[in-house]
């Protein structure tokens, strides 16, 4: 019976002293300051259409193609900006996207939404300017 008592005696003194340090600790110290976060603020989503990309291997082979559509999180007071300069992003994501491995999938017809969202994000930055566009989303991926 001491052989279980002992230690199971030794280990709730560990947790109650270790606990009483911490707690005063805290005390002494104050607590830490919070993180202050910038709200962010208000946004829109802006639609960029249709986008067809081709489904490239590892290796630089054609798989097929894939119809995307994308809607990117703006800042509300460039909303306007932006949809008006949607052609330079299409762009840039059409000169990306024909030497980027996208595929996943045994047979390589599934695309990988994290390469394309970054993809887009990359062109967004070209296109747009650092910081234009805070996210990217990936609405709907259909093999074409």
């Amino acid at each position: 019976m001491k052989k279980v008592l002992l230690p199971l005696l030794v280990a709730t003194l560990g947790v109650a002293v270790g606990g009483g340090s911490a707690y005063a600790t805290s005390m002494i110290l104050g607590a830490a300051p919070a993180e202050v976060k910038e709200a962010p603020g208000a946004t829109a989503f802006v639609p960029a259409g249709n986008i067809l990309a081709p489904l490239v291997f590892p290796d630089g082979r054609l798989s097929g193609y894939v119809s995307f559509e994308v809607a990117l999180e703006v800042p509300a007071e460039q909303a306007e900006e932006i949809a008006a300069r949607l052609p330079l992003l299409l762009n840039a994501i059409n000169m990306r996207t024909y030497r980027t491995p996208m595929t996943s999938g045994r047979d390589g017809m599934l695309p990988n939404l994290a390469v394309f969202r970054k993809l887009v994000q990359e062109s967004a930055v070209e296109a747009f300017g650092k910081g234009a566009v805070r996210r990217t989303a990936v609405t709907q991926a259909v093999p074409a």
